[in-house]
């Protein structure tokens, strides 16, 4: 036997480098995801938003008040438009289809819809049909170039000064 046929034997991991067991939250999650039958997922995601749907139509946020619900604490409390401030309006002109609305209201909001729509019908289609769509990946730069924008665009809609203004719901 020769050294190239040995195997190479490197030193030991310290014990705090090991992998951690996981808690019992991540434990009791991981078992029961492999526990659920393929619909479980998709179909539980279909009643989140499906729940969302109905909140947004039966509030009717287009005309609700200051104190009303919907409401959002952080622009009742200080003034200040939050980064989600207006995706409840625009979710319900999505809706009704009135989609310049909807951009007036929470342009990021209103771009991403579709995309969100269609990655969830890839993935459950897929999922449960094996059907064979292209599925949409978000890479970390589209990710990080998303959420600058996002940022970029909640500090402008806070500006005080035309043409900022136009962006304040």
């Amino acid at each position: 036997m020769t050294l190239a046929d040995e195997p190479m034997q490197g030193p030991a991991l310290p014990p705090e480098w090991a992998a951690p067991r996981p808690d019992v939250v991540t434990r009791f999650v991981q078992r029961a995801w492999t526990r659920s039958p393929v619909w479980a997922a998709p179909v539980a995601m279909l009643v989140c938003m499906s729940g969302s749907i109905g909140y947004t139509l039966a509030t009717h946020p287009t005309e609700a008040g200051a104190g009303d619900a919907p409401t959002c604490l952080l622009k009742y409390t200080t003034g200040f438009v939050c980064p989600g401030c207006g995706g409840t309006r625009a979710a319900w002109y999505l809706l009704h289809g009135n989609i310049p609305a909807a951009a007036r209201h929470h342009a990021i909001f209103t771009f991403a819809v579709p995309f969100l729509l269609y990655m969830y019908v890839a993935w459950a289609g897929k999922r449960l049909f094996n059907w064979k769509l292209p599925q949409l990946t978000v890479g970390p730069r589209t990710m990080i170039a998303f959420v600058a924008v996002w940022g970029v665009w909640s500090v402008l809609r806070n500006l005080p000064w035309a043409p900022f203004t136009a962006f304040y719901v």
